[in-house]
């Protein structure tokens, strides 16, 4: 129970950092995106401004850095001068130099080239006030992307290893955070069995002295009030048994076998033994099952679960109603059904049927029920996750609750 906490306090805070991690490298990409943008803009420029000044002074045109393609255009668009680095990125774009010759101001824009998108600054060049040349710089968007590529390929293997250690640095914390929570549980389940062993003995021996006194009964009303008496201990006495049952579950210490056995007699011989209730309750009992169905865990906790299964079914089922056990093999495992035609489970009570101690409204409306402990339910689906399997609960259509054992199958469970 402890571990399955430990884990999900782990899983939730290493969710909440993994969000926080994406969010964080998604906003640190972008961020890395545009100013790597904005770098190569500014590098163009710087660049462009150099050809400028060769072009004004009439100077060769000859120079400058391998990493960008460069021409001269006149103000109509016819190239002047072209250097063949970068003559792959498709200079001179006439349109765009006439655009810049026109409106006299700098122009950047994205292109595509010949071999992909390539960026480019047109830069008109002036003498005297008027429009000469235009200067055209280009470099491909690649090398943005590239760039990108290295830094998203170093930013994700340092996140996928941050969350790593706030895995491992989850459970650590976790494991501190739980630990007093597990040493207060330990106690009280230590002190529970304890109570519970040690208050087993002295209700023996008021139960061994109202047996005897019961058989001397002086009066009517000593007869009536011994009933009583004998009838609250043998309610304690089962009390305690379940919580003893329970710290056991709790502590992992209760013997639970996991060995192959037929399903399907066990619930045989178990409805067998709740026929005559039945009919007594005016509850037709129908048992539905193949004659064999191999499962793997424990044949007599087994009948254990399945007797609290169809007490809390005779309990609540109308007299004329029904109550139908059926069994079969399904998505890899044997299923035990047991439904009832009584009122069936309040949603809003649905999701606590299992819990320790838990009534529901049964209380209100049956004596019988009023005596339930309210630990039969949860027993029954501690057992049975003890086994590996699982005990759900759920309204049937049409009407009435509907309780599903389901546990491990053996071998030949489909021969």
């Amino acid at each position: 129970m402890f571990a399955r906490s430990r884990a999900s306090i782990a899983l939730g805070y290493v969710s909440i950092l993994t969000l926080i991690l994406v969010l964080f490298g998604v906003a640190v990409g972008l961020g890395f995106w545009y100013t790597v943008n904005d770098l190569q803009d500014e590098q163009l420029v710087e660049e462009a401004e150099k050809r400028r000044s060769i072009v004004s002074s009439g100077g060769a045109y000859s120079g400058g850095s391998d990493e960008f393609g460069w021409s001269a255009v006149s103000p109509d668009g016819r190239p002047l001068a072209r250097v063949t680095t970068g003559s792959a990125l498709g200079l001179p774009y006439a349109s765009l130099a006439r655009q810049a010759a026109k409106e006299r101001r700098m122009i950047s824009a994205t292109v595509q080239g010949p071999e992909g998108a390539v960026r480019l600054v047109s830069l008109p060049v002036e003498r005297s006030g008027t429009v000469v040349a235009v200067v055209q710089v280009a470099q491909p968007r690649e090398v943005v992307h590239n760039a990108v590529i290295r830094f998203i390929s170093v930013l994700v293997p340092t996140e996928i290893l941050a969350l790593v250690l706030a895995t491992i640095g989850g459970l650590f914390v976790s494991g501190r955070a739980m630990r007093p929570i597990s040493d207060a549980f330990d106690k009280q389940r230590a002190f529970v069995a304890d109570a519970s062993h040690e208050l087993k003995t002295p209700l023996t021996l008021i139960k061994i002295d109202a047996e005897m006194m019961a058989r001397t009964p002086k009066t009517g009303d000593d007869e009536e009030f011994l009933g009583h008496l004998l009838s609250e201990t043998d309610r304690m006495d089962e009390i305690l048994s379940d919580l003893l049952v329970l710290a056991r579950l709790d502590s992992g210490e209760l013997a639970v076998a996991r060995e192959p056995f037929n399903l399907a007699d066990a619930v045989v011989e178990t409805a067998d033994r709740f026929a005559k209730r039945a009919a007594a309750r005016g509850v037709r009992l129908a048992v539905e099952t193949s004659g064999k169905l191999p499962a793997r865990g424990d044949a007599e906790r087994t009948g254990q679960v399945l007797a609290a299964l169809l007490d809390n079914a005779l309990r609540h089922t109308p007299e004329g109603g029904l109550v139908t056990v059926n069994c079969r093999y399904r998505d890899g495992s044997a299923e035990t059904e047991v439904r009832d035609s009584g009122p069936g489970i309040p949603p809003e009570h649905l999701r606590r049927v299992f819990d320790r101690f838990y009534r529901g409204e049964a209380a209100h409306t049956s004596s019988e029920s009023a005596r339930s402990t309210g630990l039969g339910l949860s027993i029954a689906r501690g057992l049975v996750r003890a086994q590996g399997g699982d005990l759900t609960a759920e309204n049937a259509e049409g009407g009435g609750a509907l309780f599903r054992l389901s546990l491990p199958t053996a071998p030949d469970a489909r021969g």
